[in-house]
């Protein structure tokens, strides 16, 4: 979900930029308090009010750069709300607006049901504390004069996490938020970020860790046409990486593990589960697991056991080294959840954004160069793994590979509304598909909240480096990993 966010993105990536840049030269702890005054050197005002209110937003971003909570509050959510930053929303969710005639009818007076309108001087007036937002108002006004002013943060969250305290300041409820970070670049004022583990992973560099980078399929043409997966292998190891592998190898290994292994995963999971009548759903988006495991956890035993394609890839690289620390790269704010959920056995330890990377990067004054591309661990059904309709696509393949029955209905859900709607039918017994496969963000991976580029200027890039790769097949490629070392079971 690239926005138009400038100004914001330019703060939030130069306030990475300078605490990356501290961590490096292990001067943090020393340098730390100086940032707010270089981000706004004052004394005028910037952006906000005063520069005090500026200084108080760096800090809480710089709280945030380093893993924390922006208050002193603490809790395990990785999508949170700057305090300082929010602001300046109306609270009214439906606004009488100078298009009000203050008429005779008074249909919306008497289309209300609550008694929260009133007629003043000049126009009428919505008491917010009687009004339910039902909008019987703003429909019976025939001048469409009652404005729908919903919150950009509350209007884009798709499972109605977003609330407000009393002084008008958004607050998260955690047991529904799904950390899909829709919101993040929905907020005009920057007031929703995301916690990041950049500082992290620079100590174990800088402590002389094998610390090995793990690339989302979505990355392939976000940087242009000449930015190749060796590209991102070299500036990486540039930077202190052991080593980059493809997750787009996990694609394949979570699409057709089975094959090779005693235990069923993805594709056959999909196989025995069409046979026996059993509708599932996939499991490879952390966003729309969290979706099922907090508003749908009677659908649990219809999700896919399988791990994400980065847990696979995670258990390989910890099955080769035990030490080895796994970091994954991409557009995705869940994955950082994903981490973080303990009850997942040798996933990844670290998730990180295109944004966090690159202000490490810039830290070490390493660029991303062009590079043949000539880097091929996946195949090209694991590169689409990032694209709505990618899993099916890969899927599908694995079981034709395996001569399995192809001829199976999928809902191929593009986007969190899509989610929730196939699980409701799923929920109630009336869906007509067999199968969910379930992207939270519009156009998949590719479309997450931290992309670098917007999906259309990309796509192009993409299909064009891709097209380069060569068509091995799902269970050749993996013909070449030690798959009996790993367990691909989500627990």
């Amino acid at each position: 979900m690239v926005t138009n966010d400038a100004t914001i993105l330019r703060i939030k990536h130069e306030i990475l930029y300078e605490v990356a840049k501290l961590a490096w030269n292990d001067q943090l702890e020393d340098g730390r308090d100086d940032i707010p005054y270089k981000i706004s050197p004052g004394p005028q005002a910037q952006y906000r009010c005063c520069v005090y209110k500026e200084r108080e937003i760096v800090r809480q971003r710089i709280r945030l750069a380093e893993g924390k909570c922006p208050s002193d509050r603490n809790t395990n959510n990785v999508v949170q709300v700057i305090n300082a930053a929010c602001e300046e929303c109306p609270i009214a969710s439906y606004t009488v607006t100078d298009n009000c005639r203050k008429c005779m009818g008074k249909a919306c007076q008497n289309s209300c049901p609550f008694g929260a309108i009133s007629m003043g001087n000049t126009k009428a007036h919505i008491d917010p504390d009687k009004c339910r937002e039902c909008g019987k108002c703003s429909q019976a006004c025939p001048y469409n004069a009652i404005a729908h002013l919903e919150r950009p943060c509350k209007k884009v969250c798709p499972v109605d996490a977003i609330t407000y305290d009393e002084y008008g300041v958004c607050v998260i409820d955690e047991k529904k938020c799904i950390q899909c970070g829709a919101c993040i670049h929905s907020c005009p004022f920057g007031a929703i970020g995301s916690k990041t583990f950049m500082v992290d992973v620079i100590r174990l560099i800088n402590a002389g860790k094998k610390v090995v980078a793990m690339l989302a399929p979505a990355t392939e043409g976000q940087f242009g046409p000449d930015i190749t997966f060796a590209s991102w292998k070299t500036a990486l190891k540039k930077i202190g990486f052991a080593d980059m592998i493809e997750v787009g190898l996990g694609g394949d290994m979570t699409a057709a593990a089975g094959a090779d292994m005693t235990a069923a995963y993805e594709a056959m999971e999909w196989a025995e589960a069409f046979k026996e009548g059993k509708k599932m759903t996939t499991s490879c988006c952390p966003a729309f697991v969290n979706m099922i495991k907090q508003h749908f956890p009677q659908l649990l035993d219809n999700m896919s056991t399988t791990v994400s394609p980065m847990c696979a890839i995670s258990r390989m690289l910890k099955a080769q080294d035990p030490e080895v620390v796994t970091v994954f790269i991409g557009p995705c704010i869940a994955k950082k959840s994903e981490t973080l959920d303990l009850n997942i056995q040798g996933n990844a330890d670290y998730g990180m954004t295109y944004g966090e990377i690159r202000a490490m990067m810039r830290a070490k004054d390493v660029n991303l160069e062009p590079e043949e591309n000539s880097m091929q661990e996946a195949s090209v059904f694991g590169k689409r793994f990032g694209n709505g309709g990618g899993v099916t696509a890969a899927v599908l393949e694995c079981l034709k590979e395996s001569g399995e029955n192809t001829d199976i209905k999928v809902a191929r859900c593009n986007g969190a509304a899509e989610c929730k709607k196939a699980l409701l039918l799923l929920k109630v017994g009336r869906l007509p598909e067999d199968f969910i496969e379930g992207m939270a963000c519009v156009g998949g991976c590719v479309g997450g909240p931290s992309a670098f580029n917007d999906q259309i200027s990309s796509k192009k890039n993409r299909d064009t480096l891709i097209s380069q790769a060569d068509d091995r097949g799902i269970h050749e490629n993996i013909e070449h990993y030690e798959m009996n070392t790993i367990s691909m079971h989500r627990e």
